[in-house]
């Protein structure tokens, strides 16, 4: 297996419980809070900033920045000069591919389908539920009232929103963004992992097929 399952969410589609699910059932590594130790210690940088930055959108010229430092072949060592939020993404940005040059894994969130978007073997899928079931499960997790809950689901999905979309420049849940869109609250967890398992074994037979072509046309 070679693919690398990159997962978006809305808040309170059970995407994490999803993610780690599937990880385990595959057999393959998890990185969600994981991603942001990994891109500390990568970067020699202080695990409280990455956490303090997660998924948070920035009002600067950063996204332009970024991408074209980041395309002229700097590491975020030699990037004194950047401001601090900057220098967060870059190092994020840096661990995600890195990641993925390891082996197939899951990740979550952080813009990972979009940094691995050239990566043949990435799968990007975005988690969603109707409004009301997420109210529930946050109601239920946090101990939270039905407004309190929706207040917060209204509000992690705004920020996750505004920092996918620019960064990436393009827009967080809609399905253009991604290969595929799954609804947990019809699927439930067990079945966004199956249908999600699915597609992962279509993706690798497709890979199989693609090389013997290739292989085959190639003489």
């Amino acid at each position: 297996m070679r693919t690398i399952i990159t997962i978006g969410r809305q808040y309170g589609s059970a995407g994490h419980q999803i993610g780690k699910a599937l990880a385990d059932e595959l057999g393959i590594a998890y990185y969600d809070k994981e991603l942001l130790e990994r891109a500390a210690k990568e970067s020699g940088m202080c695990e409280e900033l990455f956490e303090n930055h997660d998924e948070r959108p920035t009002n600067s010229f950063l996204y332009s920045l970024v991408m074209d430092t980041y395309s002229f072949g700097y590491g975020a060592s030699s990037l004194s000069d950047m401001p601090l939020n900057q220098k967060v993404f870059l190092a994020q940005f840096n661990a995600i591919r890195k990641i993925a040059e390891e082996g197939p894994c899951v990740m979550i969130g952080r813009c990972a389908d979009y940094a691995l978007a050239e990566n043949p073997n990435c799968l990007s899928i975005f988690i969603h539920a109707d409004l009301k079931l997420r109210i529930r499960r946050i109601a239920a997790k946090y101990d939270l009232t039905d407004a309190k809950a929706k207040d917060k689901i209204i509000k992690t999905d705004k920020r996750r929103s505004s920092y996918y979309n620019y960064y990436t420049s393009r827009k967080w849940g809609d399905i253009d963004s991604y290969n595929l869109s799954f609804d947990s609250g019809l699927l439930g967890v067990n079945g966004t992992v199956e249908m999600i398992k699915k597609a992962v074994e279509w993706k690798e037979k497709s890979n199989t097929d693609k090389k013997m072509i290739y292989e085959v046309t190639k003489y």
